[in-house]
């Protein structure tokens, strides 16, 4: 049996505004569980949405990893430069029948109950989406480091899969699991809100003839009410020329023992404070709310 590959993990932002909270928590999170193995960490931009992105961003948030002292290996990967690799894996697809055009439009896929399992007849339009068959019955298992076992019926949790918008932009769900394999990652650590994700990217990996990466979902960080952090506090970045507070933030989300790290007096001393003890058993598995007096406060301080 071949000896498995070397642990390499990544840190994927979306270029959407400066890295918050929730980024900060996924990307310390992704870095320990990297570094403890003796892996790679590498850095990937996912600035696929032009509409959605923030002029200046990605770089931005590039910086700030830096200031906090979470360094990357290799260069940077940006999946806008890497469109002709999804269309060949997109023509495979087609080829071998497991893609096609779909016509329908949003209210037609809301006619559906929002999955879509069939094309309205009839239906024609100029700019067809294309997406991925997905049979009747098609359950995913894969075995998560901190949720254990997950399961989701594929076909009636999601539908047909989306691989390139009628838009003609090209959806997350082929660009990330082309771009996991052309870098050899071999472990995901990223945020619960992407759990839900997993299987139908799986399912791509499967249907393209790639290997599976190990996965560990960390926990979301939400408000008093229960909503995601990014969503809550977007305009609150956190601070870069200040960064033990928001690491020492994260560490605690993360489970992680505060005193480990008190006496630590700047990014480097920290991780490796954190490094030396960092427990994945501690992890929380469900969301980590953020205490009341931080929902207004950045702190100087994210599938």
């Amino acid at each position: 049996m071949p000896a498995p590959a070397p642990y390499r993990g990544r840190f994927a932002p979306s270029p959407t505004g400066p890295l918050h909270l929730g980024s900060l928590v996924a990307a310390l999170g992704s870095w320990l569980m990297a570094r403890r193995s003796g892996g790679e960490w590498r850095l990937r931009v996912e600035d696929l949405d032009p509409p959605r992105e923030v002029a200046g961003a990605a770089q931005a948030q590039i910086r700030a990893l830096a200031a906090f002292g979470l360094r990357h290996d290799g260069e940077v990967e940006y999946q806008s430069t890497r469109g002709a690799h999804y269309a060949a894996a997109l023509g495979r697809l087609l080829d071998a029948g497991d893609a096609f055009e779909c016509h329908c439009s949003r209210a037609d896929v809301a006619g559906q109950g929002g999955v879509h399992r069939h094309c309205v007849a009839g239906a024609r339009r100029a700019d067809p989406a294309v997406r991925l068959r997905v049979p009747d019955g098609c359950v995913i298992a894969f075995d998560d480091a901190l949720h254990g076992q997950v399961a989701q019926d594929v076909a009636t949790a999601v539908g047909d899969i989306v691989l390139r918008r009628a838009d003609g932009l090209w959806a997350y769900q082929l660009a990330v699991v082309v771009d996991d394999a052309a870098q050899g990652i071999t472990d995901v650590v990223r945020g619960a809100d992407l759990l839900d994700s997993t299987p139908r990217q799986i399912l791509l990996q499967q249907r393209l003839g790639l290997s599976t990466p190990r996965y560990a979902h960390l926990p979301l960080v939400v408000d008093a009410s229960g909503h995601k952090l990014s969503k809550a506090l977007a305009a609150s970045p956190v601070d870069a020329a200040a960064p033990l507070p928001a690491l020492a933030l994260a560490w605690r989300i993360l489970g992680q023992d505060p005193d480990a790290v008190a006496t630590a007096t700047g990014p480097a001393g920290f991780l490796d404070c954190a490094l030396a003890t960092f427990d994945v058993t501690r992890i929380p598995r469900g969301p980590v709310r953020l205490p009341a007096a931080m929902h207004n406060t950045p702190v100087a301080h994210r599938d």
